[in-house]
């Protein structure tokens, strides 16, 4: 696929000579797909077609390449920008404007086409969806053998003497580790509900009214997955509450 190009300078002299230089782009091949004069001309041609890139000079009647660059960022599919000009001095001001390029007067061939490969990398990088996010894991050591669980089955954490034990719906781990790197360490997915438990929030199914033998009357938490209810201390009730109301 050939690059869409358009090409805007006031002087006929200078789009002469890049479409002659675009003609000679391989890797990638670039097409002269419209001219502009000047940036209502430049406007029109936009708005009436997409282009892939737009070879823009800076110096210009009317509104001047940095301006037009300014009002191309409206555009639905606003196209990259290289700027073609013989006054280096703006070179800072078009970066500025997320220009791809910025090429000075006389253009070499080798100069546009790094140019355009360029421009290429920034359409390939729209097209392509984004990278799924790498799935954050737990690293557990499990009667001899190291174990990944991945955090997002994790239900809840639970200080238990020296370690913590690690709950899943399908199963139970012990984590060498302490319950408050855990909370620092993952404060977005999970909420502290007692001085020895963390819950992973999306995991929260109902808080109710509870009798423990040793705290006497209070609240715990169910969780979606299993059937275990975990106490709830006095400190941390409101912050659960908003957190199911959330």
């Amino acid at each position: 696929m050939k690059l869409k190009v358009l090409v805007v300078d006031d002087e006929a002299l200078a789009r002469s000579r890049l479409r002659t230089l675009l003609g000679d782009c391989t890797a990638p091949a670039a097409v002269v797909a419209g001219e502009a004069a000047d940036a209502a001309q430049a406007m029109q041609a936009l708005r009436r077609e997409p282009f892939d890139a737009v070879l823009l000079d800076i110096r210009m009647p009317g509104p001047d390449g940095i301006a037009l660059a300014q009002m191309m960022a409206a555009l639905p599919r606003r196209p990259a920008v290289v700027f073609v000009t013989a006054h280096a001095e703006h070179a800072v001001q078009a970066f500025e404007l997320e220009a791809a390029d910025y090429l000075t007067k006389p253009v070499r061939l080798e100069r546009l086409q790094q140019a355009l490969q360029k421009v290429e990398r920034l359409q390939q990088a729209v097209r392509s969806p984004p990278a799924p996010a790498a799935e954050e894991m737990l690293i557990i050591q499990d009667r001899g053998r190291t174990e990944r669980v991945p955090l997002a089955e994790v239900l809840y954490f639970k200080a238990e003497l020296k370690y913590v034990t690690v709950r899943t719906a399908s199963r139970s781990y012990i984590l060498d580790g302490s319950l408050s790197e855990l909370e620092e360490r993952h404060a977005g997915r999970f909420m502290r509900i007692h001085r020895n438990a963390l819950i992973a929030r999306r995991a929260v199914r109902t808080l109710e009214k509870h009798f423990d033998p040793e705290e006497g009357e209070g609240w715990a938490v169910r969780l979606n997955g299993i059937d275990e209810l975990l106490a709830v201390s006095r400190r941390q009730l409101s912050a659960v509450r908003e957190a199911i109301a959330g």
